[in-house]
């Protein structure tokens, strides 16, 4: 019972870090919620994106975490110390051992009472904690879900996404804007450039050809083609632009020529945007 005191302190400082440095784009709620009707692919990609580590595991064993140690706990909220039992490697290749260690804020009942996760698979995103084997850092300090098999199929889809040769990489804002006019009457291309987290070009390109409708392309490389299609919707490349993409082109990146020209940017921009849709999350 000692050394669970010890490595539950432990774990309680490692887990106000996590409170005070919040994933990149990562939302998640408590493991009550289910998770394959209530996530949408945009909670998903956020937490897997995140997370070094995806995990499968069962807990075996959960200890309340004393409040006096419990930093940062949201009210209706409870900090708890799980011992579980690795069931499998969603992704990542850092090696976890049997048994995994970990804190995970839950959400209490109208009786104060977590949720029944005891013996019930959960999937972790997390990541290791250096020097510390078997002991985990959550992304956030609920993300953990209760696992079924649709919620498996869907972050195996994202993951593989995510890990796939020339994925689309995180995009932070827009660059720079440019309205170019063709020489025919109702010709032209819109180019956005953004900007990533890696450096990565990125663009955006809207063509408009005289009696055809509207074409937009998204590139993720050097190469801005008008010939590729649009980004599906709940897809890597669409959550990185509809999730992420400011909804107005930024003061000083507009540098088309003319006023007219600008303008016709500013407007190519917001068709790209009511294309993409809202990105719907339904975590907070």
């Amino acid at each position: 019972m000692h050394q669970n005191r010890n490595i539950i302190a432990a774990l309680a400082a490692i887990a106000v870090v996590s409170v005070a440095v919040p994933a990149r784009a990562a939302d998640s709620r408590a493991v009550q919620r289910p998770a394959s009707a209530a996530l949408s692919y945009a909670d998903l990609a956020g937490l897997a994106d995140g997370a070094p580590m995806v995990i499968r595991a069962q807990p075996r064993k959960i200890v309340a975490v004393e409040p006096e140690r419990a930093r940062g706990v949201k009210a209706g909220w409870g900090r708890y110390y799980v011992e579980a039992k690795t069931e499998g490697v969603v992704a990542g290749t850092q090696p976890v051992g049997e048994l995994l260690r970990y804190l995970v804020d839950l959400r209490l009942d109208a009786k104060g009472k977590p949720p029944a996760i005891k013996k019930k698979s959960v999937v972790l995103f997390a990541r290791t904690v250096p020097g510390r084997p078997g002991e985990l850092q959550l992304v956030r300090p609920d993300a953990q879900l209760l696992w079924d098999a649709p919620l498996d199929q869907r972050l195996r889809d994202i993951i593989k996404e995510l890990y796939a040769p020339g994925a689309a990489h995180q995009v932070t804002g827009v660059r720079e804007a440019i309205y170019v006019p063709g020489n025919l009457a109702g010709e032209g291309e819109s180019q956005f450039f953004l900007s990533t987290a890696n450096g990565e070009p990125a663009a955006l390109a809207v063509h408009h050809s005289p009696g055809q409708p509207v074409r937009w392309s998204a590139s993720f490389s050097e190469l801005v083609s008008g010939d590729v299609e649009p980004p599906r919707r709940d897809t890597l490349a669409w959550y990185r632009l509809a999730c992420f993409l400011p909804q107005q082109i930024p003061a000083g990146a507009n540098i088309s020529a003319t006023p007219a020209d600008r303008a016709a940017a500013t407007r190519d921009y917001r068709f790209v945007m009511d294309q993409l849709g809202a990105c719907p999350r339904s975590l907070d």
